[in-house]
């Protein structure tokens, strides 16, 4: 009976586990929209009601994007979409994969027998959603849905990279990354629009491992310094409007 109990236990603990993970995955699509204006108010009633599911796996799902700074929480006011991202924080955001990345591509590429096949791999996904966002582009029917997969593939590149460093505290620290890649997204269009100059770059990276760590990092570090100039570009562009 006790064993029963447990595995009960354990089941239900991974059913919400999984219900809070869809909820988070279908609030950040909808936080990724254009619709959603920054500022706007996060009712967690009125999202559970159009998810039609409790307001407490939206109410987790929140805290985990308030931790992103996708989300801000006011006291006894709730939660907003959070501004766009400022310049300053650009620039800081820029400076830390800097740092971060570039050294997780030379430990990564330590083992580039192991890691070449993986990024090949990536990077021929990257290719073929590359092309959906262009012939998306070019018919007019760009879709959120297409922009997520696409910034999925995108990332899923330096993810591996990441992931190849064997490295936990390296492995945390590249999902704190990534979420503020998400906000930087909000703000700017780079990351759609030079889908062809990102995938010549990660090619770049990933010939580079084959050289050694120190060519691996060097190719990273002119891949991240080439999407802040795009990004700055297309801020400034964005604020004249």
């Amino acid at each position: 009976m006790a064993d029963t109990m447990f595995s009960h236990g354990v089941s239900s603990s991974l059913e919400r586990r999984g219900l809070r993970d869809r909820v988070y995955d279908l609030v950040l699509d909808m936080l990724m929209s254009s619709s959603i204006e920054p500022g706007t108010r996060l009712s967690i009633d009125a999202i559970a009601r159009d998810l039609n599911v409790s307001p407490t796996p939206v109410r987790e799902a929140l805290v985990q994007l308030e931790r992103t700074g996708l989300v801000t929480r006011e006291a006894h006011k709730g939660y907003r979409v959070a501004p766009p991202i400022a310049d300053g924080q650009l620039e800081a955001l820029f400076d830390a994969r800097l740092v971060l990345e570039s050294g997780a591509t030379a430990l990564a590429a330590r083992d580039s027998a192991t890691l070449v096949p993986v990024l090949e791999a990536a990077l021929t996904q990257h290719v073929e959603m590359m092309e959906r966002v262009q012939s998306s582009a070019e018919s007019g029917d760009m879709t959120v849905d297409l922009i997520r997969d696409y910034f999925a593939v995108d990332w899923n590149f330096h993810h591996l990279i990441f992931e190849h460093t064997r490295n936990p505290f390296l492995l945390d620290m590249s999902e704190a990354i990534s979420t503020r890649v998400h906000r930087m997204r909000q703000t700017v269009t780079t990351g759609v629009s030079d889908a062809s100059e990102a995938v010549a770059e990660h090619r770049m990276v990933l010939d580079a491992i084959s050289s050694g760590p120190e060519a691996a990092s060097l190719a990273m570090r002119d891949h991240i310094d080439r999407v802040r100039e795009r990004s700055r570009a297309d801020a400034q562009r964005k604020a004249a409007q």
